[in-house]
């Protein structure tokens, strides 16, 4: 319902007015805004992981980091840091490393 009386209360401007349409278009709004949230929260987080086979080396791309292991006396050990592997760099599967006893 509409009313056009005045209102004395300081937040109405003087007038009184209960729009509905006012009303579906805060909703509207609110409604919009939670759904591009929500939107944009869940495609953030998808990643895509693609297992490479035993049988191919393959390339670094940019920007890789982990933990690296390295060959020792006593056989391959895991670093504690991380490393930045460099692009364009090899890696291998085990299988194409011959084992030196």
């Amino acid at each position: 319902m509409t009313s056009c009386e005045p209102c004395s209360c300081p937040c109405c401007n003087g007038r009184k007015d209960s729009s509905d349409s006012a009303v579906w278009a805060l909703t509207l709004n609110l409604i919009v805004v939670c759904f591009l949230a929500a939107v944009l929260a869940f495609a953030s987080g998808c990643t895509r992981t693609v297992l490479v086979s035993e049988s191919s080396p393959i390339r670094t791309g940019p920007c890789v980091k982990g933990k690296v292991y390295t060959k020792t006396a006593d056989g391959w050990q895991l670093g504690d840091n991380e490393v930045k592997i460099p692009e364009g760099w090899y890696c291998v599967p085990p299988s194409f490393v011959e084992e030196h006893k």
